[in-house]
């Protein structure tokens, strides 16, 4: 009895815990809806604070729509991040498959180089990326956008620890059936990996929607403009309209939260892929 009491109990409070950490986590959301629905006449600082809304109010998000462009942004950001997730998926399974299949001369010291540079923060590297652009055109463009910040060490880390926990024994028999090792690679093994990928996919849209300080560096014309950058520009406009910054911000953060609900179910699967092996 005292030992069904004492499970009963830790439920309890781990469940206790797990709520009040979900609060925590959720409480700026709440925030942000609330102050992007109340009218102006409803004071968003005030204390206690109030998340409930007296008079919710959508006028605030049309303003946001009409005072920036901020379709073309949306836009902009859409191309951008799905473009950056097919050039980081491709170029990342090409350079995990050797890492996790082949046998070759100084693949370790390669693979612990790669993982070092997760350590290089991006702003230690930001000028030099930035002089490359410069020189090699690609500021005030996509191409500027995408490329030097398209992959990264954790796609390729990722990838190959999902390649790994594939049996040698699939790929010896695509051996025998004819099978090139590209078409091993492309055919038989990342269908495999779908939810590495999908991981993958999910983790490099959060960052390539987020990112805001590469893009306000090599981007000087507002046609190129993304969302972050873009919703910026809101706080001089308006003179730090609250409101209307917290409607831009919820209309950037809607298409990360709709990918992965969409994509949950390969979440947790594809984050513990090779967690065991390797």
């Amino acid at each position: 009895m005292s030992n069904e009491f004492n499970n009963i109990l830790k439920k309890i409070l781990l469940y206790f815990l797990l709520t009040i950490i979900a609060l925590i986590t959720i409480g700026p959301f709440l925030w942000l809806l609330s102050t992007a629905l109340k009218s102006g006449g409803e004071n968003i600082f005030s204390y206690p604070p109030s998340l409930i809304p007296k008079n919710p109010t959508l006028i605030n998000f049309k303003k946001v729509w009409n005072a920036i462009a901020i379709g073309r942004f949306f836009l902009n950001s859409t191309f951008v991040a799905l473009a950056t997730i097919a050039i980081n998926i491709f170029v990342s399974a090409l350079a995990a498959y050797p890492l996790a299949r082949m046998e070759f001369k100084f693949k370790n010291i390669i693979f612990y180089g790669i993982l070092g540079t997760m350590m290089v923060p991006f702003q230690i590297l930001m000028i030099s990326i930035y002089i490359i652009s410069v020189k090699s055109g690609m500021t005030d463009s996509y191409t500027g956008l995408i490329l030097p910040v398209a992959v990264n060490a954790f796609g390729i880390f990722l990838l190959r620890q999902a390649f790994i926990t594939i049996p040698i024994d699939i790929e010896e028999a695509a051996i025998i059936d004819g099978c090139n090792s590209f078409q091993i690679w492309y055919k038989v093994l990342l269908p495999l990996i779908k939810p590495s990928i999908a991981t993958l996919a999910i983790f490099t849209f959060m960052m390539s929607w987020s990112r805001f300080m590469w893009p306000l560096i090599v981007i000087s014309d507002p046609q190129y403009y993304t969302l972050p950058v873009g919703i910026s520009y809101l706080s001089g406009l308006f003179s730090s309209n609250w409101r209307l910054i917290a409607s831009g911000s919820l209309i950037s953060i809607i298409p990360i939260i709709i990918l992965f609900l969409f994509l949950q179910r390969y979440f947790i699967k594809g984050a513990m892929a090779g967690a065991i092996k390797g």
